[in-house]
């Protein structure tokens, strides 16, 4: 069967492109840009579970996540975090904060309702992603 990300992905993030060692989904929430970058190795659940060529292609990917949101706007600050308490399956979040934003300075994980992109941002980002 392959590489297939969780299912829970599916509830609130979009495909959004495919790096060389990850699958990237858009975070479908308007309050912060935000990427997850999910290596397609079958039964990661750890970074220790990754080869050590694969731990510095996430590096890069994720650095080159981060540059890819200051991109798409304001950003101050990043937050990277593989926490995978409610998925388990291996994966980085790359979330751009702001100073204004509704939760700075705390963590973004588990507060408040997520706020849908309007369909044609949405579409926008997307772009952006697949062509960054």
């Amino acid at each position: 069967m392959g590489f297939q990300p969780a299912p829970a992905f599916a509830a609130g993030s979009v495909a959004a492109a495919e790096w060389p060692l990850c699958h990237v989904r858009l975070q479908d929430d308007a309050r912060f840009p935000w990427l997850i970058l999910i290596p397609r190795v079958e039964g990661a659940v750890e970074l220790e579970d990754l080869g050590a060529e694969q731990r510095a292609v996430l590096m890069e990917e994720t650095v080159r996540a981060g540059a890819l949101l200051r991109r798409l706007g304001t950003v101050e600050k990043l937050n990277v975090g593989a926490i995978g308490n409610v998925t388990a399956q291996l994966h980085v979040h790359v979330v751009g904060r702001r100073r204004d934003d509704d939760l700075w300075p705390d963590p973004v994980w588990g507060r408040g309702p997520a706020v849908a992109y309007e369909a044609e941002e949405r579409a926008r980002l997307l772009e952006v992603v697949a062509a960054g």
